[in-house]
């Protein structure tokens, strides 16, 4: 006797739905800068800490409007995100191609590892004046300390990631008798990518420190020319928001790569979902 079909349950498909705001990745890294700008704010308000030596989130918001109105702040933002990307850009290429020819030769280790290792021990900004003296006090002298404080980073973690590559792989090349350009491009390099992008995370921290150094030598324009400029006043509210600026560019960048490693790295479990 055959099933009647309307007796049949057809099991439901349910699609997943989106987590709740307050689950959510954004709002939960939030939570903590809110808290502190409170806490700031309350304290300031309290007179716990003097407006002078530290004044409240309000009073800085307040000097950042006027910094806006003025016109200063596009201009400063402008020529300072020029020269963290162009001393990020140079970094990052000597970093990781340099990370990848030590890695990957035991002819390039010997002579590319030493030197750098000797050179990483050097205070960066010890080689300030050393960098004026060879470049001058132009934008050469800024854009290299950003690029060298970069280097170092991606240097490292690159080589790590391409000497802890699994054996297997470069096995798997060599039985396809890939060539030694095709072995970089999609065995080598996917397979220290995650150990890169870490590496990328750090170097960008430390390329908006090396900003706000570097912006020290006779800058002209960018945000630390505004920080001097409010320092010689007295104008703690617009040097404090001048480094809040600094922290807010390194948060957004490190939130892009954040993003970018998500997506690169879509195939990797992620660990803490088996936890």
């Amino acid at each position: 006797m055959s099933a009647d079909i309307t007796s049949v349950s057809i099991p439901r498909i349910e699609t997943p739905r989106s987590a709740p705001f307050y689950r959510r990745s954004g709002f939960l890294r939030a939570l903590v800068p809110v808290g502190l700008l409170v806490a700031w704010q309350l304290i300031s308000q309290s007179g716990l800490i003097s407006e002078r030596k530290l004044p409240a989130p309000s009073v800085v918001f307040e000097a950042g409007l006027e910094v806006y109105r003025s016109g200063a702040l596009g201009d400063a933002l402008f020529v300072s995100g020029q020269r963290a990307v162009l001393g990020f850009a140079i970094g990052a290429v000597l970093g990781i191609g340099l990370g990848i020819i030590a890695g990957t030769s035991r002819l390039g280790e010997y002579s590319v590892d030493p030197p750098l290792q000797m050179l990483r021990t050097i205070p960066l900004f010890g080689l300030i004046p050393l960098f004026i003296i060879w470049f001058g006090i132009g934008e050469e002298p800024k854009v290299y300390l950003i690029a060298l404080g970069v280097l170092f980073p991606l240097y490292l973690n690159t080589y790590a990631g391409v000497r802890h590559l699994d054996p297997k792989l470069l096995e798997l090349g060599y039985a396809l008798r890939l060539g030694r350009i095709e072995r970089l491009w999609t065995l080598v390099i996917p397979g220290a990518l995650p150990q890169i992008l870490v590496g990328v995370r750090q170097s960008l921290g430390i390329a908006w420190l090396s900003l706000v150094v570097a912006e020290q030598i006779n800058a002209s324009a960018g945000l630390g020319f505004i920080v001097n400029n409010a320092r010689e006043f007295l104008r703690t509210d617009i040097v404090i928001f001048g480094l809040l600026l600094y922290s807010l560019l390194g948060l957004i960048t490190d939130s892009i790569v954040r993003v970018a490693e998500e997506r690169a790295l879509r195939w990797q479990p992620k660990a803490r979902e088996n936890l």
